[in-house]
C-alpha cells in the first residue's frame, strides 16, 4: 500500500483531475465531458496512466457518415427534387422550373424512377406530377430525413436509411464517410485496487522555483513524487543526415591519407567530361540514354588544349598511339552536360599541373548524373569517390594498396581486383569488396592507370597517374540496412531519425 500511495503521489495534476472519474470502463467524450478538460489534455492523461500500469487504453474504428458540402447545402435551400414537384402545377414547362440545368437534369432522373413525374413531349419540354409524385409531396421525403440526422454511425443505420446512404453515394458529395477512431480506457487490476485509495486533498507542488527559495514559501509544502520509471516522449535531436555522415569520413580518409580535394562545376562541356579521358566520340556512354545533355545554353567554349586533343584522337600525335582514326567533331566536343563522372575533375586538375607540382595526391566526392532507369539498385543522381595520385614513382602496387587502405577504413576487410577495360586506363581494374553479412563479393567501382593519350596530352608529359572512381551509395548501403539504393535520398522522416550513427570499421 506505501508504494501504491508513493504511485499516486506521483500523478500529474491531469491525471489527478481524470483518476477520480474512472471507474471501470469509461469513454474518452465522457471524461472530457466531466473534466471539463481539453481533449489534448485527456488523451495526454489517460497515456500516462496507461504508462504507469493503472489502466490499457483501446481504439476502435468506426465509420461516420456525415454531411458533404452539397448536402449542407442542400439542407439549407431545400430539396431540389422537392422544389422541383412543388413547382408543377398542372402542365408546367421546363423553362418555369426555377433549378439550374444540372439540377433539372437530377431531378428528372430521380423523380422519373419513383414514377413521381410524367414527361409531356411537345415543342418545349414540359412535365405533369402523377398520384404517386402528389403522395410523395404529402409524406416524408426520405432523403431530407436522412440528412437531418447526419452524423450518425453507419453501421446504426437502418435498413431504410441504408438504401438511402446508397443513393446518396451517387449524387456526388451530399455525404462523407470518415473513419474514426473511439477511444474508450479500462482499469487493470492495478488500477483498479488503487481506485480504492482516496487522493490527498492537499495542494501539490509540481516544481520548486526560485522565489520559493527566496521567501521561504517551499516549507512544509507537498510536492509531487516523480517517477523516475516512468516513459518520456523520444526527444529526437539535430543530427546530420546519414549520407552526409558518411560522406564526412569519407572525405576524412582521403585527408587523413594525405589528399587534396578537388571541386568543379556539374554542368561540364562533352570535351572535358569525355574527350579530354580519350573517350571516342562514338562511344555509347556519349549516346542520350547515358548522358544529360543541356537543352539551353546548349555549346559552351572549349580550351586551347583542345588542338592536341583533337591529334590524339585523330592519330594519336605523339603519344604513340594510333588514335582512334577517325575526324574528331568540335561541335560535340562543345555540349554541355551534366557530369556523368567526377574524373572530369581529374582530367581538368592534371592540365593544370606543373611538373614541378609532382607528386600529388588528389580525391573528390561529387554527385554524377546517368541518364538510367531508376530502379531498386540504379539511380539518375549519386555520389562518386574520385581519386588519383600523379607520381613518377607510382605503380599498380600503389593503386591496390590505396583502395585497399580505404576499404578497410570503411569496414571492407578483403579486396579484390579484377581485370576490366575503360577507355581511358589501361591497365583497367574492375574493384570489388567482400561482403561479410552477404557472404558473397560486390562489385564497388573501377579504377586503372591513365593512359599516355590522357597523361601526355593533359600534362604535357608521360607520368604515371593512378586513378578510381567508386559508387559511394554501394558502398555505404550494407552498413544501413538498405536495401533499395532509393532510400538513400528519401524523406522518411522515420527513418531518419533512427539511423544509426556511422563508425569505422562498421562491417567488421
Amino acid at each position: 500500500m506505501k508504494d501504491s500511495n508513493k504511485l499516486l503521489e506521483s500523478l500529474h495534476p491531469l491525471e489527478r483531475k481524470i483518476w477520480p472519474l474512472i471507474k471501470q470502463d469509461e469513454t474518452f467524450e465522457i471524461l472530457q465531458k466531466k473534466s471539463g478538460l481539453q481533449d489534448i489534455e485527456v488523451l495526454r492523461a489517460v497515456q500516462w496512466l496507461e504508462n504507469k500500469g493503472l489502466l490499457k487504453i483501446s481504439h476502435e474504428p468506426k465509420e461516420i457518415v456525415s454531411l458533404g458540402e452539397l448536402g449542407k447545402e442542400i439542407l439549407n435551400k431545400g430539396l431540389p427534387e422537392k422544389k422541383f414537384l412543388e413547382s408543377l402545377h398542372g402542365v408546367t414547362p421546363a423553362s418555369k422550373i426555377k433549378l439550374t440545368q444540372q439540377e433539372l437534369n437530377v431531378c428528372i432522373g430521380l423523380l422519373k424512377r419513383n414514377d413521381a413525374i410524367k414527361i409531356i413531349p411537345g415543342k418545349e419540354l414540359s412535365f405533369e406530377i402523377t398520384d404517386k409524385g402528389k403522395e410523395l409531396l404529402s409524406g416524408k421525403w426520405p432523403v431530407e430525413s436522412f440528412l437531418k440526422k447526419l452524423p450518425i454511425e453507419l453501421r446504426s443505420l437502418s435498413k431504410e436509411d441504408k438504401e438511402t446512404y446508397g443513393q446518396l453515394k451517387q449524387r456526388g458529395n451530399l455525404t462523407i464517410t470518415e473513419t474514426k477512431k473511439d477511444i474508450s480506457v479500462t482499469l487493470t487490476d492495478l488500477g483498479k485496487s488503487l481506485q480504492k485509495v482516496k487522493l490527498s486533498g492537499k495542494e501539490v507542488i509540481e516544481s520548486l522555483t526560485p522565489n520559493m527559495l527566496a521567501d521561504g514559501s517551499w516549507k512544509n509544502k507537498d510536492f509531487r513524487r516523480y517517477d523516475l520509471k516512468a516513459q518520456v516522449p523520444v526527444i529526437y535531436p539535430g543530427k546530420r543526415h546519414f549520407v552526409a555522415q558518411s560522406l564526412r569520413y569519407i572525405k576524412k580518409i582521403w585527408l587523413e591519407l594525405g589528399f587534396t580535394e578537388m571541386t568543379g562545376t556539374m554542368v561540364q562541356t562533352a570535351f572535358w567530361d569525355l574527350d579530354s579521358l580519350f573517350v571516342p566520340q562514338d562511344h555509347p556512354a556519349r549516346a542520350m540514354q547515358d548522358t544529360f545533355y543541356l537543352k539551353e545554353p546548349k555549346y559552351g567554349q572549349l580550351p586551347s588544349l583542345s588542338k592536341k586533343v583533337k591529334a590524339v584522337h585523330e592519330n594519336g600525335a605523339d603519344t604513340g598511339s594510333t588514335g582512334w582514326q577517325e575526324t574528331w567533331d568540335e561541335k560535340i566536343a562543345k555540349e554541355l552536360l551534366l557530369r556523368t563522372h567526377t574524373t572530369v575533375l581529374s582530367a581538368q586538375t592534371i592540365a593544370k599541373l606543373k611538373q614541378s607540382d609532382l607528386p600529388v595526391k588528389l580525391f573528390a566526392v561529387g554527385k554524377v548524373y546517368r541518364n538510367e532507369a531508376m530502379d531498386w539498385k540504379h539511380l539518375f543522381e549519386f555520389e562518386q569517390v574520385e581519386g588519383i595520385v600523379v607520381d613518377p614513382n607510382a605503380n599498380f602496387k600503389h593503386l591496390k594498396g590505396y583502395l585497399t587502405e580505404f576499404y578497410q577504413k570503411m569496414g571492407f576487410t578483403k579486396v579484390r581486383m579484377r581485370p576490366s577495360h575503360f577507355p581511358y586506363t589501361e591497365p583497367s581494374v574492375e574493384v570489388d569488396v567482400y561482403n561479410p553479412v552477404k557472404k558473397q563479393w560486390v562489385e564497388l567501382g573501377g579504377a586503372g592507370i591513365f593512359r599516355p593519350e590522357v597523361t601526355k596530352t593533359l600534362l604535357g608529359i608521360d607520368v604515371p597517374v593512378l586513378a578510381w572512381g567508386q559508387g559511394m551509395g554501394r558502398i555505404i548501403s550494407e552498413y544501413y540496412s538498405i536495401k533499395d539504393i532509393r532510400d538513400l535520398n528519401s524523406n522518411d522522416l522515420e527513418q531518419i531519425r533512427n539511423m544509426k550513427e556511422w563508425m569505422q570499421g562498421c562491417l567488421q
